[in-house]
């Protein structure tokens, strides 16, 4: 594979890990799930797009250019404040916040609360996919567990002291510290450990994504593997198509029609030079 810095083309790039890819420009993975779900457009605030669950009780907010992107939370009724809810910021891959919201669709139910249901008491139960996948837990340090992924660049922080409802307990995480380069989705307390596993799962996916390479952030590019998005090739042509094409290049017959045939009506011809009696004396 060639190394990132030979590519240059500025085209359609795969890139993985997938946590490094950033936000293309578009969320439009995020919102597949849910994308017969109501969708209202504010007319004044930051927030652009809401989406919800058909009895409310689910809201997604998506914020565009705001650091904090999608805000999404559950409650038990459209009136009530939220049980949980999970804030994520620009860097984040649309395809990780997926995971989420495709979670939120497949229970969603008019008669389901298991997205309200009061989280497992077990903190690996949120970050099992990461575990499953290999990614090292470090040691309880002021309270944290940390558990990160083999190359340093993702992890999940769990905070297994704080207990009020609305304490931001688990962070997942993707790239360098900065502004432009750190990707956060972080859960309050009451998050079903479900669903933040599910977002877990999507963040430890080794499925590349697809992006622009000229939209990535240069930093995480230079971290990320990047692999050229090749055009398909054409199909290999048949016999039929061969002789088809062959056909459609061989010159027309000229119809028997256009032909000039020698009637009563066509002139004589002309007689030739030598033909022409001589001239008198």
């Amino acid at each position: 594979m060639p190394s990132n810095d030979d590519l240059g083309t500025g085209g359609d790039v795969s890139v993985s890990p997938r946590y490094l890819a950033g936000l293309p420009g578009h969320a439009d993975p995020s919102f597949a799930p849910v994308a017969n779900w109501p969708h209202h457009r504010p007319d004044v605030g930051p927030c652009q797009l809401i989406i919800t669950s058909p009895d409310h009780r689910i809201r997604i907010g998506w914020f565009g250019d705001d650091y904090d992107t999608w805000l999404i939370s559950a409650a038990q009724d459209p009136v009530s404040a939220p049980c949980w809810s999970a804030r994520i910021n620009q860097n984040t891959p649309p395809e990780i916040v997926e995971g989420l919201t495709r979670a939120l669709a497949a229970e969603w139910d008019e008669d389901s609360d298991t997205f309200l249901t009061r989280p497992s008491v077990y903190w690996s139960d949120a970050v099992q996919p990461l575990l499953d996948a290999g990614w090292d837990r470090k040691p309880l340090l002021r309270g944290t567990v940390e558990v990160v992924s083999p190359d340093g660049l993702a992890g999940a922080s769990i905070d297994i002291v704080s207990s009020g409802p609305d304490a931001e307990t688990v962070t997942l995480w993707a790239g360098p510290p900065g502004w432009g380069t750190r990707a956060k989705a972080i859960f309050t307390a009451r998050t079903p450990k479900h669903l933040i596993a599910a977002t877990a799962a999507a963040l430890a996916d080794p499925t590349p994504v697809l992006r622009y390479e000229a939209g990535l952030h240069p930093q995480l590019a230079k971290l990320a593997r990047l692999a050229p998005v090749e055009p398909p090739r054409p199909a290999t042509p048949t016999p039929l198509d061969v002789q088809r094409a062959a056909a459609a290049r061989r010159p027309a017959a000229v119809p028997a029609c256009s032909l000039r045939r020698w009637t009563t009506s066509t002139s004589p011809p002309t007689p030739a030079v030598g033909s022409r009696p001589g001239l008198r004396r």
